[in-house]
């Protein structure tokens, strides 16, 4: 069998991509484990400076994996099964929300339930003109899970969250856009091109601001404003102690661009 997720490094930037194609890259527990573990090691690296999660094909994940579910539910244990796949699926999105550097989110297609989550989980997203956001979730009578019920309120208020989810709503890349779910919108035959270079971009950028700034963005939803404030002084005096705010004065007083150390 193939591996359910390929690694493709280039320079500070590692692809991850789900390699399910027959599946439209759906998401079974082998799969969440071998993604898991992948993030780990890349947040071990200091080689890698951007990671790059995409689906292999047309898709960038359907979400779980149907025909697993119902080999399962045939012998009845779905329970189980979903005990295990959450937790996995968990595990790899703490993965990703975690990592202190960025995660980029490159959409070909549909990211439906877990895919969506998945994706949500990432610091940018970039999706083709064919990408299409899909809950999925209503439509098997399923409780939503990775993370999407915290992160649709955040990014649309609970209002539109609560559209999304009721109504299972099919939203294509330009609306996406409009709400902020997709950060750029591409046509298809330039979303590698354009995922290459904005990786590219971020493995460039200041990794441990970067990544001080996504621990910030995350706990702000989750503590008061003296902790958030409090956050944020640690992280100045610690980017303070490092080589790249040293360096971006320097470049800003010589008017160049600054050489973040890599």
């Amino acid at each position: 069998m193939s591996e359910p997720v390929v690694e493709r490094r280039q320079d500070g930037v590692l692809e991850l991509r789900i390699s399910r194609p027959d599946r439209l890259n759906a998401l079974d527990v082998p799969t969440f484990r071998a993604l898991r573990e992948a993030l780990q090691r890349a947040a071990l690296d200091p080689a890698v400076r951007c990671v790059v999660l995409t689906g292999e094909g047309r898709a960038f994940s359907a979400g779980g994996d149907i025909a697993t579910m119902e080999e399962f539910r045939a012998r009845g244990e779905l329970p189980r099964l979903f005990h295990e796949l959450t937790g996995e699926q968990e595990l790899a999105v703490r993965e990703v929300v975690g990592m202190r550097k960025p995660v980029l989110a490159s959409l070909p297609g549909v990211a439906a339930g877990g895919g969506l989550s998945l994706a949500l989980a990432a610091d940018w997203r970039i999706g083709s003109e064919e990408a299409l956001l899909v809950p999925a979730f209503p439509a098997l009578g399923a409780v939503p899970d990775g993370g999407l019920t915290y992160f649709l309120p955040h990014y649309l208020g609970l209002g539109l969250a609560q559209e999304v989810l009721f109504t299972n709503a099919r939203i294509p890349a330009a609306r996406a856009r409009e709400l902020g779910l997709l950060h750029e919108v591409v046509p298809a035959d330039r979303l590698a091109t354009r995922t290459a270079a904005r990786a590219e971009e971020l493995a460039r950028g200041p990794t441990f601001a970067y990544g001080w700034m996504k621990h910030l963005l995350n706990a702000a939803f989750t503590g008061s404003l003296e902790t958030q404030m409090m956050l944020e002084r640690r992280g100045a005096v610690e980017a303070a102690r490092g080589a790249e705010l040293p360096e971006g004065i320097r470049a800003f007083r010589a008017k160049r661009p600054p050489q973040f150390p890599r």
